[in-house]
């Protein structure tokens, strides 16, 4: 019995290693294909041009798909005398077995002519570094004339003439943007001219008051007020010189207003109908100046004193009526004319 069962028990011991060995080989076969390695390979389109031309140089890569891998020597320039004009975008495909060809290509372009060499790439991939194979490229120079042909300067060329040739460049332009400015600019000259048309008034114009009214009565309210009675003493001599002032320049034209009192009293003293009150005035304004600069406090006489010498004042400069014609000869009403400015505005208005 014995005998029988040994022999069975090594010849299964044998299938089995066999097929250990068999599967441990299919796996080293796969983890080997799986694993490759690294390949870089760089070639021209041409490895002849002409100076100033461009040509492709091919860069293929094949390697285990998913790996990352960059180079190291790859930027503007590839050598002193050759530049990198312009890098494509990589095309990868797959080739099957986990592996992967990725394709580019590099526009270069030489500007002087001779003998050069493109170093080997460097390309990292994990913890390889693998270099391509260098590359050869002759630049040919351009042939141009010899001196011995020269050639003069081209003829000009009568092209004609035009309008527009005589505007200068930014009228040219922008014409167009002139013209519009123009166009808003005349629509808003129109728009004001029409708007500041005169429009003729069916109301009757109110009659100006002569200088002389209009004094008295702001004399009357500054009497009413009885500053002087309440302590205003400098409020006063401050109302009753700004009324003295108006007077000064709406009946005689006097810029009173922005004189002081001396320049006041040279103009009252060289005009002919106020030269006669000249000191009634001038007691005013002095006065007038102790109260206001030199903080003098006058006493009531002085304040009536100072009213009545203003109301003298504008009583003896008013306009005076003079007869023109005699009354016995037509049997008319006398008629009358003033011999002031105020007057003849006045009657210039009322027209």
């Amino acid at each position: 019995m014995m005998k029988h069962i040994i022999p069975s028990t090594v010849t299964f011991l044998r299938y089995t290693l066999r097929h250990v060995a068999f599967l441990f080989c299919a796996l080293t076969a796969v983890g080997a294909s799986a694993v490759g390695p690294v390949q870089l390979k760089t070639s021209l389109d041409s490895a002849y041009i002409l100076m100033g031309k461009q040509t492709t140089l091919h860069v293929d890569i094949v390697q285990d798909r998913g790996v990352q891998g960059h180079f190291l020597n790859v930027g503007d320039t590839l050598t002193s005398a050759i530049d990198l004009v312009e890098a494509g975008r990589p095309d990868t495909s797959d080739i099957g077995s986990g592996r992967e060809e990725i394709r580019q290509q590099l526009i270069i372009q030489a500007f002087d002519s001779g003998l050069y060499t493109i170093p080997p790439f460097v390309y990292v991939c994990g913890n390889e570094t693998i270099m391509s194979n260098d590359l050869p490229l002759k630049v040919i120079p351009v042939s141009v004339d010899s001196l011995r042909t020269v050639h003069d300067y081209a003829d000009t060329v009568d092209g004609g003439w035009k309008l527009w040739d005589f505007v200068p460049d930014f009228i040219a332009d922008y014409w167009w943007v002139i013209l519009i400015c123009a166009l808003v600019v005349l629509l808003v000259a129109v728009i004001i001219f029409f708007r500041k048309k005169k429009v003729v008034s069916i109301l009757p114009q109110k009659k100006p008051v002569p200088p002389y009214e209009l004094a008295m009565q702001a004399l009357t309210r500054l009497k009413s007020e009885k500053l002087c009675e309440n302590g205003h003493e400098k409020e006063y001599y401050t109302r009753l010189t700004e009324i003295l002032r108006t007077y000064l320049e709406q009946r005689f034209g006097i810029n009173a207003m922005e004189m002081t009192s001396t320049q006041i009293m040279q103009q009252v003293s060289r005009h002919d109908e106020t030269r006669p009150s000249a000191g009634l005035m001038q007691q005013i304004l002095e006065m007038a100046d102790f109260v206001k600069f030199a903080k003098v406090r006058p006493l009531p006489d002085d304040n009536v004193k100072s009213f009545t010498m203003a109301t003298r004042f504008v009583e003896d400069t008013k306009p005076v009526e003079k007869p023109v014609a005699d009354p016995a000869a037509d049997g008319s009403a006398p008629a009358t004319v003033t011999d002031t400015k105020s007057e003849i505005t006045n009657s210039e208005s009322i027209k």
